[in-house]
Order: C-alpha cells, then structure tokens, then sequence
C-alpha cells in the first residue's frame, strides 16, 4: 500500500483541502474558503492525510480573527473506502502529527447533523472521527444540541407570569448570580475560545453589543423568577441566555423570548442546550423549535 503522508497545507493549496468529497454534506457550516477568507481558517492549522496523492483525511483548526484562546478543531474528515477502523488509524496519526506542530491537543467541536445517531451512514462518519480524536487522547466531554425557530404560532401564556425589559445592566448581573446554572446557552463555545468568558457567570461580557433594555425578566407577581438574553446583535437572532429561579416559567420564557426577537424582525431564532437537558429539550420543541445540529465535544485528558 502506498505510504501515508501527513502534512500541513500551504498557501495557495486551498483546493487540496476541498478536493475530498464532503462525507456529511446535509450539514450546513462554513465551507473552508469563506473561512480561509474571513481569516479564521489558515493554512499552517490546517493538515491533510495524502495517499498517493489523494486526500484520505483533513483537519483544520479555527482561530477566530482577534481571538485570545487557542484555535479548536472545527473540521475532521476521514475518508471511510477502506474500513472505518482503518480509517479512525489514519485520523489518529493526523491529529497526534498536527498536535505536535500546534503545542497539543486541542478542543475538538465534533458538528454533525440533528439526530445523528438515527441514520446508519452519518453515525458510521461520526463514529470513524470520533474514535480517531479518542486514539489521539482526546475525551469526550459532553454533547449539544442547536435548535432553531423559523416562525409559526407560539403557545399561549398561562396568565400566570409577566415579563419586562431589564432596568439596568445590575439588575442583570444581580440576577445572574442567584442562577446556579442557565439551561440554554447560545455561542457559550464560541465565547470561551475567542474571549475566555463564560457566558454562563459573565454574559454582559460577551454580549458587549445587546443593551440591557433587551433581556427579558420573568415575574411571578412581584418576583423576579426567571432571566432571558435574547439578542439580535450576535451573528443571527438567537436566545444567548436563559435562566430560571422557577422551572416552571421555563416555556413561557422561552416563548416571549422568541416573541421579542420576532417582533425586531427575525425570521429564525437559535438556541443551544445541553443534549441531557430533557426537560428542556421537550419545552424548545414544543415552543416551534426544531433541532438542527448536534456538536460533540472533545478535550484533552
């Protein structure tokens, strides 16, 4: 069999990278030359696996322009004509190589299609890169899930609970601090690479862009139950942030959260949560979300 040559790309060498056929292509993501254009792909993160000539594997790492954290692992394909064993062997010598010229191992985003695991042929894909990131002493850390709202009715409120703009920026942080653990997270990856924030404690760090006046507070009466960040100011209309105080205001938050953004002009809303989140799996479903990317993650040991 003709020796493997693994090695990163050069300037110029773009095509290279796009010339193995794209095994997940139901998937939509940034395609390598919008990312080679807007600076956050680059060609020394960027390396391929040659076999004769052909692309048999290819890794590149996206370091967003004017990023304060390492670059992570944002495409991984492996060509599975041999066998999928064969082919996690090969996908686990590119990254052991990459990782040496890179300082280590790094953060891999595994994006695959909503409901993966369902579909034979996408599962075998994922499975193959997967186990290649494992054999490089990576470790899977946790799975999530994107949904997405494109219009249609939203549920009627109960009555119960009312909702306002934010007073101020404190009061936002004030109630933050007493939420042990949002249940929906937006971009809380992107925020940690490009800035090292944690979405989850400092929002307001990140969210530099939306104004206070445009979180949404739940109330039970006079109590403050329950926070939501959504915002039009990021790449596209998502809920950044949400929060509870009381489970139960969970649907109704999320639905005048979309309400918001909707009547600003959005067409689609977005929304990330934990994969084990099942409650609020159900609830974003049942509010007219539905899910349309699954993001495994992996880390060094």
């Amino acid at each position: 069999m003709t020796d493997l040559v693994i090695r990163p790309l050069v300037a110029g060498e773009e095509e290279l990278f796009d010339s193995m056929p794209d095994p997940l292509p139901q998937l939509r993501q940034i395609s390598y030359a919008d990312g080679i254009a807007s600076g956050g792909y680059r060609p020394e993160h960027t390396w391929v696996a040659l076999r004769a000539g052909r692309v048999v594997g290819r890794a590149a790492w996206l370091l967003l322009p004017g990023s304060v954290g390492e670059p992570w692992l944002e495409r991984f394909d492996l060509d599975l004509a041999p066998a999928t064993e064969a082919a996690s062997v090969v996908g686990a010598a590119l990254l052991r190589r990459a990782h040496a010229a890179l300082g280590g191992p790094k953060v891999y985003h595994a994006a695959l299609p909503a409901c993966w695991r369902r579909q034979p042929k996408v599962r075998a894909v994922a499975e193959a890169s997967m186990a290649a990131a494992q054999l490089a002493g990576l470790i899977e850390r946790g799975e999530r899930l994107r949904f997405s709202w494109a219009g249609g009715p939203l549920p009627a409120p109960s009555g119960r609970f009312s909702f306002r703009p934010a007073e101020d920026a404190a009061e936002i942080n004030a109630l933050v601090a007493r939420i042990a653990e949002p249940v929906v997270l937006t971009g809380a990856e992107t925020a940690r690479m490009v800035a090292e924030v944690d979405l989850a404690s400092d929002p307001l760090d990140w969210l530099t862009g939306t104004p206070p006046g445009s979180w949404r507070v739940a109330l039970d009466g006079d109590e403050a139950v329950g926070l939501a960040g959504p915002t039009a100011d990021a790449c596209f209309p998502m809920i950044a942030y949400l929060g509870l105080l009381d489970e139960s205001v969970l649907g109704e938050l999320l639905a005048d959260s979309v309400a918001a953004l909707a009547g600003g002009g959005a067409y689609e809303v977005v929304a990330d949560v934990d994969a084990h989140r099942v409650a609020v799996v159900a609830e974003l479903e049942r509010t007219g979300f539905r899910r349309v990317r699954s993001r495994v993650v992996f880390a060094p040991a």
